[in-house]
């Protein structure tokens, strides 16, 4: 059958992909070594690294899911943005977007040492400001949309539209909204990367990435440097993503649905200052008014957990300046609005009015002890 919704293609991940025993869920292959029958004789398989059936049958959902003909599940979200810049090489220079995970940030500014690979980093406002920093070697212009954690979108086609006039190429991180919210492919990206560790794993249990691409030789690049490199998804985790997977679509309306009460309700809040949500998806940014109110406000939470991830069903709180983006220079995240009172919520797919009464709650025990005091 062909044109199914996601939701059904989601769901259906693994059904009749075994034909021998009519297996519903897709077998778990532990085996690192294939038998060949003789010399030169194989049945598609050889070694783990280089191809595994229950890995398959993830990439191939993946690469159908976002619009691309070539999927590669990695061993985690950082290790498929190291694939990804194996494309590049010494000289070149990549236009990022200046909000973005501080682990990326991290790395390109490690890869600019090590390599010399060179960056530019965009404040994503306006397409036309990417001309001031076009160089001729440059190669690519990295995204993420919505940021991390400022929440801005970007115009992916009108960055592809820049793009195409310069032959660069352009890779967009999807991992806050997923391919139920958005395909880059579809808009012309030519590259799109996932921490599969968030919402499309969506259970807080698995460290995964994943790498899509259209384009045949890119596919065909990736699938050889995957192979040298070896940072492939494991076959348990490639069963818990597909596991994972096939409730996105339902996690990804009842995270939404969430983000949407919880945004309106921190819009209303005198002692919040600033709400970044971009109208969909289930992350939340927001600034408070009083800095001094943040670590008293996360020990009041009883229901929201202090930590680092996002895109689970449980809904998280994150300290940017101490957790996600550390390693980020204090100045230079205050100097494009990734200030020391931000905020970031991941938000659940638990009951909203629990939710709601939680933030009431830790809201106004912090707000009768700033009397107090």
């Amino acid at each position: 059958m062909e044109n199914l919704k996601k939701q059904t293609i989601l769901a259906q991940i693994g059904n009749k992909k075994c034909s021998q025993t009519g297996a519903v869920n897709m077998p778990l292959y532990f085996s690192t070594a294939y038998r060949h029958h003789d010399i030169g004789v194989s049945t598609g398989y050889d070694y783990i690294r280089t191809g595994n059936p229950t890995r398959d049958v993830l990439e191939e959902a993946l690469a159908l899911l976002e619009g691309g003909r070539y999927a590669f599940a990695t061993s985690s979200g950082m290790s498929a943005i190291q694939l990804v810049f194996e494309r590049f090489q010494t000289g070149d220079h990549i236009i990022s977007v200046q909000d973005l995970y501080g682990g990326s940030f991290r790395y390109f500014r490690q890869l600019e040492e090590r390599t010399k690979i060179q960056f530019s980093y965009w404040q994503g406002n306006h397409v036309a400001d990417l001309k001031y920093l076009l160089k001729p070697n440059t190669k690519a212009i990295f995204l993420e949309t919505p940021t991390n954690p400022l929440m801005m979108e970007i115009q992916i086609n009108e960055v592809v539209e820049f793009a195409k006039k310069h032959h660069l190429l352009v890779i967009v991180d999807n991992t806050f909204y997923t391919p139920i919210l958005q395909q880059p492919l579809d808009m012309g990206a030519d590259i799109v990367v996932h921490s599969a560790t968030k919402y499309l794993g969506g259970h807080n249990d698995l460290l995964a990435g994943v790498v899509v691409v259209k384009d045949s030789e890119l596919g065909d690049f990736f699938q050889e440097a995957l192979n040298r490199i070896g940072c492939v998804l494991a076959p348990f985790d490639s069963w818990l993503l597909i596991r994972g997977l096939k409730t996105l679509s339902l996690r990804m309306k009842q995270h939404q649905e969430n983000a949407i009460a919880i945004a309106d309700f921190l819009f209303g809040h005198p002692l919040v200052e600033e709400v970044r949500y971009p109208g969909r998806g289930g992350m939340i940014s927001f600034f408070v008014k009083d800095e001094e109110i943040i670590s008293p406000l996360l020990k009041s939470l009883k229901l929201f957990t202090f930590a680092e991830s996002l895109g689970g069903v449980e809904s998280l709180i994150t300290y940017p300046t101490t957790q996600t983006h550390a390693d980020i220079p204090p100045d230079l995240r205050r100097s494009y609005g990734l200030t020391d009172n931000l905020l970031r919520i991941s938000v659940g797919v638990e009951d909203k009015s629990d939710l709601l009464f939680d933030l009431e709650q830790a809201f106004e025990a912090v707000g009768q002890n700033a009397k107090i005091h």
